[in-house]
């Protein structure tokens, strides 16, 4: 057997027991847990306020909104960190990318602020 089909022989093997790890837990999950259903464990759920009205009811938009807000900024200063790991190898030229990156996201926040988005209520 040659080392290219070796090596996705390993690949398949090892797919093959994590899907079936995955299934046992899954199945052995299923069987040990009780099964007693009640008003209270089918009952939505809403941040700890009493749920009120229709279970299919819409909820407010700036909600989501200010998650992926939060998303987005966050991931982003991601990025920062590496950068500021490594800030002496880059130098000059790494110093002007990030002020011009930083920029950006400063452009993104004041446009977000004026939009009124991060306003939770």
């Amino acid at each position: 057997m040659s080392e290219f089909l070796r090596s996705w022989l390993v690949l398949v093997v090892f797919g093959g027991l994590a899907v079936a790890v995955v299934g046992t837990f899954l199945g052995l999950g299923s069987l040990l847990r009780p099964q007693r259903a009640t008003e209270q464990k089918v009952m939505n759920y809403e941040s700890g306020v009493d749920p009120q009205g229709d279970r299919w009811s819409q909820s407010n938009i700036r909600y989501y909104v200010f998650a992926l807000m939060f998303v987005l900024f966050d991931v982003e200063v991601v990025f920062i960190f590496p950068w500021a790991a490594r800030l002496e190898a880059y130098g000059m030229f790494g110093l002007v990318e990030m002020a011009i990156f930083i920029f950006i996201l400063a452009l993104g926040l004041f446009y977000a602020w004026r939009k009124r988005l991060l306003r939770w209520i």
